[in-house]
């Protein structure tokens, strides 16, 4: 199993990586979830994949299990910043606009995590371990990018993994249903690099 964290400045050195990942969030948020995503050529995307965000991806044998995007909280493309932030502003009409206990934030050490997803291919028994590699690796990219902390909307389920993993986050707003599926913001420290 590996673990790649993907931007447009190394995204070529991977293949169909890149591609691949959009795929997987395709049969998982459209085909399983039948959420009404943009999609072309069988990938799902949006108007937060810019050169901005980075994407996490777990896989084994070209099989994508996991994936995340990242976005700066600091991004600009027209009119959008983030989801969360985007949302709040009542600017995403399947996003409810009060999903956040405060002003969401625009400061170069806070990233934001969205498209989270494990694929239903991964059988339980590894679901676990796919789930530590996909937080491991958002905790490196984050170290990697400068953030202190990463707002994520992610399902409500949350706080039963990601406290098996030893990762210090709390919720950051009220627990939803977003199409069908309980959601809620987490807000995750990282904590220092110890050298």
């Amino acid at each position: 199993m590996q673990t790649t964290t993907l931007s447009f400045s190394n995204m070529h050195y991977h293949g169909k990586l890149f591609t691949n990942l959009l795929r997987a969030r395709r049969q998982s948020f459209i085909v399983q979830n039948h959420w009404d995503l943009s999609e072309a050529d069988g990938m799902e995307y949006d108007q937060y994949d810019t050169p901005a965000s980075r994407w996490i991806a777990v896989h084994e044998y070209g099989e994508i299990l996991a994936g995340i995007r990242l976005t700066p909280t600091t991004a600009r493309c027209g009119i959008y910043s983030y989801m969360i932030r985007d949302a709040q502003k009542g600017m995403l009409d399947d996003i409810p606009s009060n999903l956040l206990n405060f002003k969401a934030p625009v400061a170069e050490d806070i990233w934001e995590s969205s498209r989270v997803f494990v694929s239903k291919n991964v059988p339980a028994k590894m679901r676990m371990r796919v789930q530590a590699n996909l937080m491991g690796e958002l905790i490196n990219a984050g170290h990697s990018l400068g953030a202190t902390e990463i707002l994520g909307l992610v399902p409500a389920v949350w706080s039963r993994w990601i406290g098996r993993l030893g990762l210090d986050a709390q919720a950051a707003g009220p627990k939803m249903t977003i199409d069908g599926f309980e959601t809620q913001v987490a807000q995750m420290k990282l904590s220092p690099i110890l050298h």
